[in-house]
């Protein structure tokens, strides 16, 4: 026998009147699954406030973040990829291409900014992953040394936030060269007597690693990024043997000397203002 049982007819809630939850107003954190709604987990850098895992983001939620008053002048915005190697896979690279402008709202894989930090010109280079997986072609290239020469004409400090799979391979070539292209340019901003920070953010792999990422005069990440040339699978295949505890994470890379130090995101601004102050002094 049922506890309770209706005693009218007709007070059913119909499909169109029921209330749906609106989407984006929740998020799950990807590492411990928490449940946050989604101004919360802004309001905390998009950081989890139990396992501290720092969600990936994109160039505009660092932009907000470290320029005063989140105001900035975006350089070179119209930038686009061409397609010299006609390049075609599962689909032409000119497709892939407009399908991850139109999916992301972004021109490419990295956006250039001109702002100030604690009342200083400072200029900033930011990749964004969900563009082809921030990877480094023939644009990226281009803007960022677009901006060391910004830097250099401004007498500014200049920065790269790294979050990239690597080189591009639909510009095979042409996407390599932006290695020797960016490491050149740091060279003339170096000659300027201009200081020069690399942040690396969960991932920084392949060439971006292998170069431009790994040469500032201050290398610094986020906590538990992946810092890899080759990834863990990769290695682990290719030597044969298990590989350590957190091996390429940004605590294993810092103990091993190669950055010096990891910042939380939530200091990452008051963090930079001090060590642009320790330049200037």
């Amino acid at each position: 026998m049922s506890w309770f049982k209706r005693n009218k007819e007709g007070i059913t809630t119909s499909t169109k009147e029921k209330k749906e939850t609106p989407e984006g107003l929740w998020q799950k954190c990807s590492n411990c699954k928490a449940i946050f709604a989604s101004e919360d987990l802004k309001e905390n850098y998009y950081v989890c406030d139990r396992c501290n895992h720092h969600e990936r983001v994109g160039s505009q939620e660092y932009f907000d973040i470290i320029f005063d008053e989140g105001k900035y002048k975006e350089l070179n915005a119209k930038l686009v990829s061409g397609d010299p190697l006609k390049f075609s896979d599962t689909k032409k690279y000119t497709d892939r291409v407009k399908a991850s402008q139109e999916k992301t709202g972004l021109k490419d894989a990295i956006r250039t900014a001109h702002g100030k930090l604690d009342g200083e010109d400072f200029i900033v280079a930011a990749m964004d992953f969900s563009f082809i997986g921030g990877s480094m072609g023939s644009v990226m290239g281009e803007k960022i040394a677009r901006a060391i020469d910004m830097a250099i004409k401004t007498k500014c400090p200049f920065m790269i936030i790294s979050k990239s799979g690597g080189a591009r391979m639909m510009e095979a070539g042409l996407s390599l060269m932006q290695m020797a292209k960016v490491s050149g340019k740091l060279g003339q901003l170096a000659e300027a007597g201009l200081p020069y920070i690399s942040f690396l953010t969960d991932p920084t792999t392949g060439g971006v690693t292998a170069s431009f990422a790994m040469l500032g005069d201050i290398n610094i990440a986020e906590p538990d990024a992946l810092i890899a040339f080759a990834g863990p699978r990769v290695v682990r295949e290719t030597i044969g043997r298990d590989l350590p505890d957190g091996f390429q994470t940004s605590e294993f890379v810092f103990e091993h000397g190669f950055l010096d130090y990891i910042v939380e995101r939530s200091d990452l601004r008051d963090t930079l203002a001090l060590s642009l102050k320790l330049f200037r002094s």
